[in-house]
């Protein structure tokens, strides 16, 4: 009885460890099959975190911090719709959110009444409308800075505005300093006086949008990546095409460059000023973002004007209403926030 009790022990040992084996394989199966589980689920946030943005992952939702004079997403004007255009402007907005995923060296071009030398004539120039010097996109001489192609500083071949937005790709001591734009499309170089370095700790979260087609003003703040938050919807009147003196309103992506609480303008033609914008917000040459002008450099603010939202009046500037230009005056950073005029 003990020899038979001992082969089934004997023989039981083997089925034993076998068992164990089983379970052993089954064990390091299922840990291997969740670790490349756990592998996959990374793979697929990390090409997702990776991937371009597009108009369709904006979020974009009303909070409307400025509450006067707000226009509708469609509203009636003479015998037309006009509208706030959405779709374009989360397009923009994709576009910002790109460009700002990888740290990055910013600057801005600036040339301000030519205060850092007039550019020279690029290579194929024309005249434009108002007899003045521009490249072939039709960026004017005056007020620019000059893109060069890399190693030939021989002479610039296009115009970058005044306020326009670059990567810094080289140094910003050396005497030609190589830029990639971001409101403008290629890699240049430009000499260093027309470079205003503003960091790698930048955050653009405050946009401006100015439609020139339309003729109203949106403010939108971002809230997290992908998330933004409409804080105003205003009407407002852009520049007009009247030679000598008067300018559309450019078409872009600029940097607010400087405020002034009250921007002195002169009489056209003459060096008798004539009155003032109030809360001015400069963003390329001389295109504020202000109130309604006066008629004299002492006259009170004028909060609002039936001309707001018809069509293009100004020099170049874009007119608000008065308290609407404050609210932008107090609530966008200087070299920290964008304008976007789209048509």
């Amino acid at each position: 009885m003990r020899l038979f009790l001992f082969f089934i022990v004997f023989l039981s040992v083997p089925f034993v460890f076998s068992c164990r084996e089983r379970s052993a394989n089954l064990q390091e199966e299922a840990e291997k099959r969740k670790a490349d589980s756990l592998e996959q689920v990374r793979k697929a946030e990390e090409e997702e975190r990776k991937r371009p943005r597009t108009a369709a992952d904006i979020n974009l939702a009303k909070d409307l911090t400025f509450d006067q004079y707000t226009l509708e997403d469609e509203y009636p004007y003479q015998d037309t719709t006009r509208v706030f255009q959405w779709d374009k402007i989360k397009e923009k907005l994709a576009y910002i959110d790109n460009f700002q995923r990888e740290s990055k060296q910013y600057a801005v071009l600036q040339n301000y009444k030519n205060k850092n030398g007039e550019a020279p004539v690029v290579a194929n120039y024309v005249r434009n409308a108002y007899k003045r010097v521009s490249d072939t996109l039709g960026n004017e001489r005056y007020q620019s800075a000059p893109l060069y192609q890399e190693g030939n500083d021989a002479t610039p071949i296009i115009y970058g505005r005044d306020g326009s937005l670059v990567e810094l790709l080289s140094s910003d001591t050396i005497p030609m300093v190589k830029v990639r734009g971001l409101s403008f499309e290629g890699t240049w170089e430009v000499p260093k006086r027309y470079i205003k370095t503003i960091g790698d700790t930048v955050a653009f979260n405050h946009v401006i949008v100015v439609d020139v087609t339309n003729q109203n003003v949106c403010t939108i703040e971002r809230l997290e990546e992908t998330s933004w938050r409409i804080l105003s919807m205003n009407p407002a009147t852009t520049g007009m095409h009247k030679p000598p003196y008067s300018m559309e309103t450019p078409i872009g992506i600029f940097v607010l460059q400087e405020k002034k609480a009250k921007m002195l303008y002169l009489k056209d033609g003459t060096q008798t000023i004539q009155g003032y914008a109030p809360h001015a917000n400069r963003f390329t040459n001389g295109g504020y973002i202000h109130g309604v002008p006066t008629q004299s450099p002492n006259a009170s603010i004028i909060e609002y004007s039936a001309t707001l939202g018809t069509v293009p009046r100004s020099h170049m500037c874009v007119r608000n209403a008065s308290s609407h230009a404050k609210f932008i005056y107090d609530w966008a950073k200087t070299l920290q926030s964008l304008i976007i005029v789209i048509d």
